[in-house]
């Protein structure tokens, strides 16, 4: 049987001299594994439609056991991520995510769309990338099941103090009068990160990426959303390790 979709190469692997497999995050079927027969000759249709990043037009033959791609038209494939090591490393995090969290053999329209617009605007430098990391992990961590109560405290139901703690390994946040009342750890953020926290997982999707915070605010908002992607995953990301490691040197 034969169907088309449109999907995101998440991850690629060579098979032989001519062949791939990819991993595509699909509107329909949510994460596909695909042979691509012949797509590492340049001159194959297919080259640009499976490669890593590229976002594609796919004709899928589903087999007994298996998919195979009979036809991929690229359609976008966010050149402006080439010419930048780190944007680059982010956008191959936010695909291991990808592959981690999105389901299989269901739709996954929104998934591919917050990765979608999300690579997007890190190509072409439309919002800090720290920005764009905490919103692609706290809605899809959200979308995924996950998501946190940012509500209000926990315990004595506050919504808004000078500063709040964020649990990661609960997803829940506490003014930091009950943190500290009753020694609970956490990350401690004022409320204006508390605020785009609140966004990231709240907002309507068009109004996502569209909030402001100071530069030096962005780096601890952000350990504080990977830290809940890993407690709630259970699992380490090599790409966020390597991404972090050249943003250091």
């Amino acid at each position: 049987m034969k169907f088309k979709t449109k999907g995101l190469i998440i991850k690629q692997q060579n098979i032989g001299e001519r062949d791939r497999l990819v991993w595509v995050l699909t509107e329909s079927h949510g994460i596909l594994r695909a042979f691509a027969r012949g797509a590492k000759n340049i001159k194959s249709p297919k080259c640009a439609g499976t490669g890593l990043l590229s976002y594609a037009a796919l004709t899928i033959f589903e087999g007994r056991d298996s998919y195979s791609i009979d036809e991929a038209e690229a359609l976008e494939q966010f050149i402006g991520l080439r010419s930048d090591i780190e944007d680059m490393s982010l956008a191959q995090y936010f695909c291991e995510l990808c592959l981690h969290l999105c389901p299989t053999g269901q739709e996954a329209k929104e998934q591919l769309r917050l990765a979608l617009n999300s690579i997007y605007l890190l190509a072409n430098k439309k919002r800090p990338a720290q920005q764009i990391k905490i919103c692609f992990e706290m809605r899809l961590i959200t979308l995924c099941g996950y998501m946190p109560d940012l509500v209000m405290c926990d315990i004595c139901g506050t919504y808004e103090a000078p500063e709040m703690v964020f649990v990661p390994h609960t997803g829940k946040l506490y003014c930091a009068s009950c943190a500290d009342k009753h020694g609970i750890q956490g990350v401690r953020l004022p409320i204006s990160s508390i605020t785009a926290l609140r966004h990231t997982v709240y907002a309507d999707f068009d109004k996502l990426f569209s909030f402001e915070l100071k530069e030096e605010l962005l780096a601890p908002l952000s350990l504080a959303s990977e830290r809940y992607v890993a407690y709630m995953t259970q699992k380490d990301y090599p790409t966020l390790q390597f991404y972090k490691a050249i943003q250091s040197t």
